[in-house]
């Protein structure tokens, strides 16, 4: 049994009838980190965690999960490892703390041990207070976080999540990211698929990219930002706004503009032009720059370089914006 890998993914393929979703996929999740799992709707991300986790048969490839055959080892694969679907699993007329003792059954873990295993984990989800309240009741960051204890019952080595931070507020998302932080320093390892990039950014060790059901690039975060590093930008604020982008596309030594919060970020090969083509734009309108700073590649920069998908396409595609 290989010690070194959580996952491997030989040539992993699923079709749907005609329709391929996952296209001979290789990869490998090293134990201990966290593998963050990115790209739009369809790429073929939860299609690829249902295969892993064994809840659909792949078309053709090879799965090896904790070292077990998923295949042929299931039973025992299963063991090691939960699995966070995007949509709870949990049942609504069942208590929080009921629901948490069902998952332990579930799991195989014995029966002297489920209820103090519940207890425990509605402590460390600040769930304690809500234990006998029925699951339908909860908040969404609560029933986000019980979903998540359901499937950490069994101390599992390996949880796929899968969109943990999906339609959860600020103070939530923030909540279950230091969540994750923490299991994976109990040396848990996080299979994470999300249409976040900030999210990935700040939580994977290494990030694959997939495209329509292609593994396009697989790297960290810091080597995929290396990747645009080439490409300047420019982040910039002028009073009174221009309404039109198309105004500064124009500009020379400006090959792309983005909206960028209130402002505007401008692409180019040279800073000193960039910023010398802002100050000869804002001279000749009459408006005033307000804010003008450099700024460091991002993963959001490297994912559009690589996919030619802006990332506010796969938040309104997920229903976000």
């Amino acid at each position: 049994m290989d010690k070194t890998f959580a996952i491997e993914a030989l040539n992993l393929t699923k079709y749907y009838g005609e329709t391929l979703a996952v296209d001979q996929v290789n990869f490998e999740v090293r134990r201990g980190e966290i593998f963050g799992f990115l790209g739009p709707n369809g790429a073929g991300k939860t299609t690829t965690i249902r295969m892993l986790s064994g809840l659909s048969q792949p078309s053709a490839g090879a799965i090896r999960v904790l070292g077990y055959d998923i295949g042929s080892e299931i039973v025992e694969a299963k063991k090691g490892f939960g699995v966070v679907p995007e949509y709870s699993n949990l049942y609504g007329e069942l208590t929080a703390q009921d629901n948490l003792i069902f998952a332990a059954q579930l799991y195989g873990v014995p029966r002297q041990q489920r209820k103090r295993r519940a207890e425990e984990l509605l402590e460390t989800f600040g769930l304690l207070e809500k234990k006998d309240a029925h699951f339908a009741t909860l908040s969404k960051g609560m029933k986000r976080s019980l979903t998540i204890a359901a499937a950490l019952i069994h101390n599992p080595q390996l949880i796929f999540l899968d969109e943990p931070t999906v339609a959860l507020d600020v103070v939530n998302a923030r909540s279950l990211r230091s969540l994750v932080r923490e299991l994976n320093r109990r040396g848990v390892t996080v299979f994470l698929t999300t249409h976040y990039l900030e999210e990935a950014a700040m939580l994977c060790d290494r990030i694959a990219i997939l495209l329509q059901g292609r593994i396009i690039v697989i790297d960290t975060p810091d080597n995929l930002k290396q990747r645009v590093k080439a490409e300047h930008a420019c982040e910039v604020r002028f009073a009174p706004m221009p309404t039109e982008v198309m105004e500064l596309e124009g500009l020379e030594s400006v090959y792309r503009v983005e909206r960028s919060g209130a402002g505007f970020r401008l692409y180019g090969e040279s800073m000193p032009d960039i910023v010398q083509a802002v100050f000869t734009y804002a001279s000749q309108k009459g408006l005033e720059i307000v804010f003008i700073s450099t700024t460091s590649p991002t993963l959001e920069d490297a994912f559009v370089q690589l996919t030619g998908i802006a990332p506010e396409v796969m938040l309104v595609e997920k229903g976000v914006k």
